[in-house]
């Protein structure tokens, strides 16, 4: 049943993988990691943070475990940040790899509220898209062309999708 999750976690996964490694291979400064644009949650590398430590919060709840780096803050870098994707990638496999009760309660805010496992995978994507796109403008701001990180671009990087004979 979890099939038809995979490739949008898969997805969601190889984006955020392929954005930081793009700014990786730009060398950006400082600064211009803590550019912000118009809009947007933060600079580069603040928003990147975000969508890291917060993919890794939703599929630690899905999966009933730990990833201790989800709670720390903001101190870090790319390499690091792309240590930790992969690190919830794998979670994301191996929660996939399993039957998901998506009407499960999960427990949240401290106890205050209560939501249903399936949440957690519209936000996984739905929050992570959000935040991209806005890594995607600020880099347009700076006159660097961001990286297609489209699902159809996925589909050929990973032979998802091919021309016909």
């Amino acid at each position: 049943m979890n099939e038809i999750l995979l490739d949008s976690i898969r997805h969601n996964n190889w984006a955020t993988k392929r954005l930081i490694e793009f700014c990786q291979d730009q060398n950006l400064s400082a600064e211009q990691l803590d550019v912000r644009g118009v809009g947007t949650f933060g600079g580069i590398l603040s928003t990147l943070h975000h969508i890291v430590t917060c993919d890794g919060s939703y599929v630690r709840r899905l999966a009933d475990t730990d990833l201790a780096w989800v709670d720390r803050g903001e101190d870090t870098d790319l390499r690091e940040l792309h240590v930790w994707a992969s690190e919830a990638e794998q979670v994301w496999e191996e929660l996939l790899a399993k039957p998901i009760d998506v009407e499960r309660v999960i427990v949240v805010d401290d106890g205050a509220r209560e939501v249903h496992a399936g949440i957690f995978i519209a936000q996984a994507v739905n929050h992570a898209n959000h935040h991209r796109e806005q890594v995607c403008a600020i880099l347009t701001g700076l006159g660097i062309q961001p990286p297609d990180i489209q699902a159809w671009e996925y589909a050929w990087a990973t032979g998802r999708i091919w021309d016909r004979d």
